[in-house]
């Protein structure tokens, strides 16, 4: 949940240090008794809202609470978004004998799950005597990542686990925000 400022007649200091407007810099501060600063905000309109309640004397910024409160949630929301975009964790799978356009159609969802911001998982089950070539699989796996490159990076090369070959692709941050608009091609 977002922290609670102390606004108006809820702050309980004699004296602060009074911040006028929305900015961060400090060209505007002055220290004052709070009856008067309490009067000033009343006269512009606005709160007087606590920010920074431990320093000595306390500062406040004379500015709109229920603008403040909204910009405040609206920057929790983004930041509790972006991390939970990155705990998601997709699996795609694929086989050694799949068609071009089947593995076309994988190469789209794992491209498409990358730029939701998902990690991708792409793995390739062998079955029977399809173990006895994992150079197949090795290639198809390749080319996923390879078709990926231009968003995602490898976090995990293709390793080899009992009869499952799997590699592991992240979203390449850098890349990504540049990329989130465009359609990616995918070519035969």
């Amino acid at each position: 949940m977002s922290k609670d400022f102390n606004v108006n007649e809820q702050i309980r200091s004699k004296e602060v240090r009074v911040i006028r407007g929305e900015s961060s810099d400090n060209s505007e501060s002055t220290v004052m008794e709070i009856r008067d600063a309490l009067i000033l905000a009343d006269d512009l309109g606005l709160d007087l809202v606590e920010v920074a309640p431990n320093q000595k004397p306390p500062v406040c910024r004379i500015l709109d609470y229920g603008k403040f409160k909204f910009i405040q949630n609206k920057k929790e929301k983004e930041s509790r978004k972006a991390t939970r975009n990155l705990s998601k964790q997709k699996e795609v799978r694929l086989s050694p004998v799949m068609s071009e356009n089947d593995i076309l159609t994988k190469i789209k969802k794992v491209n498409s799950f990358i730029l939701d911001g998902a990690k991708v998982r792409v793995f390739v089950r062998f079955k029977g005597r399809q173990r006895a070539h994992p150079e197949i699989a090795m290639k198809v796996l390749r080319r996923v990542a390879e078709s990926a490159s231009e968003i995602a990076k490898l976090e995990k090369p293709p390793t080899m686990d009992g009869r499952v070959l799997s590699v592991m692709l992240v979203p390449d941050l850098g890349k990504n925000n540049s990329t989130k608009n465009k359609q990616i091609n995918v070519t035969v």
